[in-house]
């Protein structure tokens, strides 16, 4: 994989998980009436996360087997399921925000650290 690649798929990625954040805070307040174009967004950024972060295992690790992987992949899972709960249950908002802070929090500690 050529370096302008792997630059690519960083910025891609990190990109996606910024609009992945943003549209999940956004759905914590939003009106009910924006559901649907929240959900758009929210499912194509889930989908740009995790395309560029398997190519990115393949290209960096060969699909190795990594403790930090599978929990990445929990993180990912729970983030993207956070703009559908907070449209059902507005009654637990602040529990929500918090789960989305620590799926967020241990995604970056496992990006950085791969302490498994």
């Amino acid at each position: 994989m050529s370096p302008g690649e792997i630059y690519s798929l960083h910025i891609v990625h990190i990109f996606s998980v910024l609009i992945l954040i943003g549209t999940t805070f956004y759905a914590f307040a939003g009106a009910s009436e924006t559901k649907k174009r929240v959900a758009m967004y929210s499912g194509m950024a889930a989908l740009l996360v995790v395309l560029t972060g398997v190519r990115m295992w393949q290209a960096q690790f060969g699909f190795a087997f990594a403790g930090w992987v599978i929990i990445k992949l929990i993180c990912w899972l729970g983030i993207s399921a956070m703009s559908g709960l907070a449209y059902r249950r507005r009654e637990q908002v602040k529990l929500w925000i918090t789960l989305t802070c620590l799926f967020a929090l241990a995604a970056v500690i496992m990006a950085y650290v791969k302490p498994f």
